[in-house]
C-alpha cells in the first residue's frame, strides 16, 4: 500500500469505505457505463435497504445479521474468472451490486461492511477462509461474535439461515481476519490485514470509490 493511499485511509478511516448509503451520484453513472445493466435501481434499492435497516430498532442484531444476509444473497453467484476475467478478484460492495454478481468472497465483504455500517463494531465480525467439505474447495463466509468468546454466527451465500457455527460441520476453518488482525487456526493472532494482498487491492478501490 503506497504512502499516499495510507495517509488517506488513516485520515478518512477504513471503517468510513464502503458505505452503502454514501454511494454517488457520480459512482453510479461510472458504474452504469462500464457494467451496461439496470444499476441505478439496484443500488438505489441497495441504499434504501441500508437506510431502513438504520433506522430500525437497535438491539436486535441476530435479525438484522438475516436480514442483512438474505438482501445480499439475492445477489446471483457468477465465480471471477467468468465475472471479472481472472482467477481471484475481491469486488467492492458496490461493484457486486452494481454488476449483478459475486463470489463467496465478494458477498462475504458486502455484509461485512454493511454491517459495519449499521453499527455491528468490527471486534464482532470476521471474515473467514474455510474448506467447504461438501464442495471440496475453498470458501469465504462472514462470521459474527456476540462476544470474545461467544460461539460464532455464520452468514454464507450458501445458505439463507445464520446459523451457530457448530452446525456448520461442513465448514472447516482456514484463518479469519477483519480490519484489525489476522488470525490463523491453532496458532491465534499472525498479523495484520495489509499483508493479504486482496485485502489491500479492495481498500485502495474503495478509496477510490470514496473520492468520486
Amino acid at each position: 500500500m503506497g504512502a499516499v493511499l495510507c495517509n488517506v485511509l488513516l485520515a478518512q478511516g477504513i471503517g468510513e469505505l464502503g458505505f452503502t448509503t454514501r454511494v454517488s451520484e457520480r459512482l453510479m453513472e461510472a458504474y452504469s457505463q462500464r457494467f451496461r445493466t439496470p444499476v441505478r435501481s439496484r443500488v438505489e434499492g441497495w441504499k434504501n435497504f441500508a437506510r431502513d435497516a438504520k433506522a430500525a430498532p437497535t438491539g436486535r442484531e441476530v435479525e438484522l445479521l438475516t436480514r442483512v444476509n438474505y438482501f445480499l444473497n439475492r445477489i446471483p453467484f457468477v465465480d471471477d474468472e467468468k465475472h471479472w476475467g481472472m482467477l481471484d478478484y475481491w469486488a467492492t460492495p458496490a461493484e457486486s451490486v452494481s454488476s449483478n454478481g459475486a463470489d463467496c468472497e465478494d458477498f462475504s465483504i458486502a455484509k461485512y461492511f454493511m454491517l459495519k455500517e449499521l453499527g455491528i463494531p468490527v471486534s464482532r465480525l470476521r471474515l473467514i477462509y474455510v474448506k467447504a467439505v461438501k464442495l471440496n474447495q475453498a470458501h469465504m463466509v462472514l462470521a459474527y461474535y456476540a462476544t470474545p468468546s461467544s460461539e460464532p454466527l455464520v452468514l454464507d451465500n450458501l445458505e439463507e439461515t445464520v446459523r451457530p457455527a457448530s452446525q456448520r460441520t461442513d465448514l472447516v476453518p482456514v484463518y479469519s481476519f477483519n480490519d484489525e488482525e489476522v488470525w490463523i487456526e491453532a496458532r491465534g493472532r499472525v498479523g495484520t490485514p495489509r499483508q493479504i494482498r486482496n485485502w489491500t487491492l479492495l481498500l485502495e478501490h474503495l478509496e477510490t470509490e470514496a473520492r468520486m
